[in-house]
């Protein structure tokens, strides 16, 4: 698959959770307390959220919808491998895992944020550097 169709893929799969996002369970009584409890709670029964969580993935959403049509998308990748692997190192410390009382980023949403790190680098890194066309212009015959 293409970084550009990667994009594509990674955009979809974000606006989804994002939506999905907005009728979460409720949270368990040993989950960390935020100061953003709007929309709290556990997407899928696993992953803990709340509104600014699914905003923030509707925003990759945007971002992977701007990337693959504006040609951009490993530099899509790139940002999205960095952002996510240090959501996965905050998700694992207990002082950090609400993103200072903002998001919750904690139980299953560490393995979830270092595995989209993971591909999130293979497309920025290794694969997309293979996306990468060069413009050369053709010389012209007389």
């Amino acid at each position: 698959m293409s970084t550009r169709t990667a994009a594509l893929v990674f955009s979809i799969a974000f606006a989804v959770v994002g939506i999905v996002g907005f009728m979460p369970s409720a949270p368990p009584s040993e989950a960390p307390p935020l100061s953003a409890e709007h929309g709290h709670g556990m997407a899928l029964g696993m992953f803990p959220v709340n509104t600014l969580h699914n905003v923030v993935h509707l925003l990759f959403a945007v971002l992977g919808l701007a990337a693959w049509g504006g040609g951009r998308a490993r530099g899509y990748f790139q940002l999205l491998a960095v952002s996510y692997a240090l959501l996965a190192v905050l998700g694992l410390n207990d002082a950090t895992n609400t993103t200072f009382g903002l998001i919750p980023i904690w139980g299953a949403d560490v393995y979830l944020h270092a595995a989209i790190a993971i591909g999130a680098f293979y497309y920025g890194f290794v694969h997309g550097s293979v996306d990468v066309h060069h413009h050369h212009p053709t010389p012209h015959r007389a």
